[in-house]
């Protein structure tokens, strides 16, 4: 039965085809990857004793995430959005399997192979599911359904981050974290792409509104024109204008994870990963109320985001400055027993909370500027 929004009657939804039930699995698919990666990014140098070798696995990925996003219309094109996303999320689990084989075994080879993988497939899915939160809520439920989503990599991240307390409570010495702590992660990363099957294609999605979700690229199309099309888009001023925001969020999440995998015991890393996603939770979920809030124009709720991210993200950076100046110098090693311990521990916790902000400003900003399903 097909609806039209002017009828002015609220449509008969299925709930396993309403646009919450698929901001659910889009959240526990982003729970089960990315999430999942965070949580072990969050331990500092992916749990291990230095970071080194962790941060080379990490710019692995981010520049092998480059080539499958200019892609990613292609993949839509041929296999669809549901089928791209799901393909994106097989892709994580060889990289937490890789930091297993390195903390128990000691080989480096699989990490980088993983990090390959993980940045191949991480590609594609970031653009399948930005479009699929995107496109297929209601225009006021858009910030809502994004903090609703996005919140669900937090709980990735808070689980990872009580499973890492339980099992390295006792260890108040650097070091790298047990290695039953990637078993659970490989686990729950090798679900990903199988709950990814629950998704309701586009053309499946009832919403309240009676409007038909549209999220694809017409078969159509030539590869070559979809390719030309996306050099168009980033070579626009909207985009080009965008970069620098994207940047200095993304650069933020090397820096604070490097942070406290240098300065701080095994067990303080757990609780740094457990806590931090309660932090950005919150901060999330108020952000997206606050966009999705009607007594103010769109272009105040905007700036207004916009102006207390950025003097915060200024705040913070000034004050993780003179704190790890303080650190390289006397090249401590901070427990939760120990004195100072919460000066350092309290800036990361911050950064994490601004990054998620940050990075669903950005989501909320792209969605506003994307004029058409294509882009």
């Amino acid at each position: 039965m097909a609806y039209s929004a002017s009828d002015g009657v609220e449509p008969g939804v299925k709930w396993y085809r309403s646009t919450w039930f698929n901001a659910l699995v889009l959240g526990l698919c982003n729970f089960m990857a990315p999430g999942i990666w965070g949580s072990m990014n969050a331990l500092g140098g992916g749990g291990e004793q230095s970071p080194r070798l962790v941060n080379a696995a990490n710019a692995l990925t981010f520049c092998l995430m480059v080539p499958t996003c200019v892609l990613s219309g292609v993949f839509v094109k041929y296999l669809g959005i549901k089928w791209t996303l799901i393909l994106g999320a097989a892709g994580y689990c060889p990289y937490a399997a890789g930091l297993y084989c390195n903390n128990r075994y000691g080989s480096s080879w699989f990490v980088l192979l993983g990090a390959a993988l993980c940045g191949l497939g991480a590609g594609i899915f970031w653009m399948a599911e930005a479009a699929i939160a995107l496109a297929y809520p209601e225009p006021e439920n858009q910030g809502r359904f994004l903090g609703f989503w996005l919140s669900f990599r937090i709980f990735g991240q808070i689980l990872g981050g009580t499973v890492n307390v339980g099992l390295n409570a006792s260890r108040d010495t650097a070091g790298k974290v047990s290695y039953s702590v990637f078993q659970v992660f490989i686990a729950l990363q090798a679900l990903a792409p199988v709950t990814g099957l629950l998704l309701s294609r586009p053309s499946q999605v009832q919403r309240t509104d009676g409007v038909t979700v549209s999220c694809g690229i017409p078969k159509t199309q030539r590869v070559f024109d979809e390719l030309k099309a996306t050099g168009r888009l980033f070579l626009g001023s909207n985009f080009i204008l965008v970069i620098p925001l994207i940047a200095q969020s993304v650069f933020a999440e090397a820096v604070f994870f490097t942070f406290i995998g240098s300065w701080y015991s095994v067990r303080a890393r757990a609780l740094g990963s457990f806590l931090s996603g309660i932090v950005a939770l919150v901060a999330g979920n108020i952000l997206g109320q606050w966009l999705d809030s009607k007594r103010l124009s769109l272009r105040t709720r905007t700036r207004g985001a916009f102006g207390a991210i950025m003097i915060a993200q200024g705040a913070w950076w000034l004050w993780g400055t003179i704190i790890a100046t303080r650190y390289y110098r006397d090249k401590p090693v901070y427990d939760w027993t120990s004195g100072g311990f919460g000066t350092g521990f309290a800036w990361f916790l911050f950064m994490v909370l601004n990054f998620q902000v940050n990075y669903m400003y950005l989501y909320f900003v792209i969605g506003n500027l994307a004029e058409s399903d294509e882009e």
